[in-house]
């Protein structure tokens, strides 16, 4: 199984994973052209995607569906609240019905030969998701835009040998920061984004013997910088109650606009 993040930050978010025969994008949060050169960048194209998976309407997450759907007529998979969203944007322009496909949170799905899982996590969208998805014996998941982390959390992302994991701010550059007072409040929220800190404690949940790849993604702009998660991150997960070491692990920070290395699990 392929894995490779063509972009991840508070700009844009746009994950591919894939087998030798099937392939899906997590979310196209960046234009259908970028989309396409970065699939290009590690020998892939369009032809090659069996589907997008979506998990949440917010623009950074769905910018260049509609566009990708309509020229290679891909297949859309979203809980009901997301599409009901989808179907209103009306940025996305018109998309052909019979590419519109609801799944459900805890319900396995299939998209030729990977097992797709799509779990619940708490963000200010109408019926947001993250998902799991597996090959024979490889799984990976990509999970942002979640205020906290829970026990049901935590037990979705076990056993993976990947994961694409949000890590979007630093809390004191965000509290010091520019932003309004309600906007922090949001991002701060229990439906809003979480932190270095955070992201770091919940890996030392999730870490096992075979885990050999750690993206952290969807990093703020404005508050956070790669050095700083990457140095946090690692750092929660040293000092934890983890019987792992952060340089037990290759992790990395995801490219905000440009894709990252292609990951072979």
């Amino acid at each position: 199984m392929e894995f490779c993040s063509i972009a991840s930050g508070s700009t844009g978010n746009c994950i591919y994973i894939g087998s030798s025969s099937s392939a899906v994008l997590v979310d196209a949060g960046i234009s259908g052209k970028k989309v396409e050169e970065g699939l290009n960048s590690f020998a892939h194209t369009a032809k090659d995607l069996n589907g997008i998976l979506v998990t949440h309407e917010h623009s950074d997450h769905i910018k260049g569906l509609g566009v990708l759907a309509r020229k290679h007529h891909l297949p859309i998979y979203a809980t009901p609240g997301t599409m009901e969203a989808i179907r209103n944007c009306s940025s996305l322009g018109k998309l052909d019905p019979s590419l519109l496909h609801e799944i459900h949170a805890d319900e396995h799905f299939q998209i030729g030969d990977l097992d797709i899982f799509p779990f619940r996590i708490s963000h200010d969208a109408a019926e947001p998701v993250a998902y799991r998805v597996a090959h024979e014996e490889h799984t990976a998941a990509v999970c942002t835009d979640l205020g906290y982390y829970d026990d049901y959390i935590i037990e979705h992302l076990k056993g993976l040998q990947a994961v694409l994991l949000e890590s979007n701010h630093d809390i004191n550059m965000l509290q010091v920061g520019s932003y309004p007072y309600y906007l922090k409040q949001r991002i701060l929220g229990n439906r809003g984004h979480l932190s270095n800190e955070n992201a770091g404690k919940l890996l030392s949940e999730i870490l096992n013997d075979d885990m050999n790849t750690v993206m952290l993604g969807h990093l703020s702009k404005e508050n956070n910088y790669e050095e700083l998660a990457y140095e946090t991150v690692c750092a929660e997960i040293t000092m934890g109650e983890s019987p792992y070491r952060a340089s037990d692990f290759p992790i990395c920070v995801a490219k905000r606009e440009l894709p990252s290395a292609a990951v072979r699990l």
